[in-house]
């Protein structure tokens, strides 16, 4: 979750109109918890259908223009492709798109959440109990993603190219080996007790072991979290995830030069220094 926008204009044109999608779908909204994206691109409120069903009322807006794509369509594309996940992922109930003056607005309705994010930041920054329960259902999920086919993109070619030799000081390997991933996946997109799995708009094809080694980074500052991502993932580590683990390294010392996630520079420039130890040979 993210701070409200700094344009007080932005805030309340998202409140209006989430408050348009309300009315429209028949779904009484509270005002108390108001989940924001970056720089106010969503707004979600947990609301009440007619019949007293407890939902999930997610707003997302872009440019009418630019309105489509991976991002757009990505819980609608997601629901099609993996429904509720065996559990782990809140089904979405239906959609309402509109536009005004030249912006789009996209309302998502979904199941709302019985247990709470374990997070409220990507980076796990407190220890997380969590039982050997959670785990096995963890990576039951992720291989359940793995072996679904798409042609969905979450990890273009064309950035592995760039940013492997500007942040790895690496040239991107030769052969990738990819596999469907949900392309997110840190602890403010997972809850507990009960495993619920969030936020699915990027969800694609990406290098394999991208959504777990995703994981493990975000918890570099919890040790012993970080050793229980690696025990339950033993592919990472090994030449089938070293491109997984090179692009998520890239991806988070990308936005520390942009002052974003200072705390994680230590641990990961010392992760970029092994996988530069282990890089595969090129011929």
């Amino acid at each position: 979750m993210y701070s409200p926008p700094h344009d007080p204009a932005t805030t309340h044109r998202m409140r209006t109109q989430h408050d348009h999608a309300a009315r429209t779908l028949g779904i009484t909204v509270g005002n108390d918890d108001a989940f924001w994206g970056w720089e106010g691109r969503t707004l979600g409120r947990a609301g009440t259908t007619t019949d007293s069903r407890h939902v999930w009322l997610r707003l997302t807006t872009a440019p009418e223009a630019k309105a489509t794509g991976k991002l757009w369509e990505g819980n609608e594309t997601a629901q099609k492709a993996f429904g509720t996940l065996s559990g782990h992922r809140p089904a979405l109930l239906t959609i309402h798109d509109w536009t005004e003056d030249g912006t789009a607005y996209r309302a998502e309705l979904n199941e709302h959440l019985d247990t709470p994010v374990i997070s409220s930041d990507p980076i796990l920054r407190t220890p997380a109990t969590l039982f050997t329960d959670w785990w096995t259902d963890l990576r039951t999920a992720l291989d359940a993603v793995v072996a679904t086919e798409t042609d969905r993109v979450a990890v273009r070619q064309e950035y592995i190219e760039r940013a492997l030799p500007e942040f790895l000081g690496l040239p991107a390997p030769e052969n990738i080996l990819w596999a469907t991933a949900h392309g997110d996946l840190h602890w403010a997109n997972l809850t507990a007790p009960g495993l619920r799995i969030l936020d699915w708009e990027g969800w694609g094809l990406a290098p394999y072991g991208y959504d777990q080694a995703t994981l493990y980074a975000y918890s570099l500052l919890e040790p012993a979290t970080a050793d229980r991502v690696r025990a339950i993932f033993p592919q990472l580590g090994t030449p089938a995830t070293w491109a997984g683990e090179a692009v998520i390294v890239a991806e988070l010392l990308q936005t520390i030069s942009r002052g974003h996630n200072q705390d994680l520079a230590e641990p990961l420039h010392a992760w970029a220094g092994h996988l530069r130890n282990h890089a595969p040979q090129r011929p």
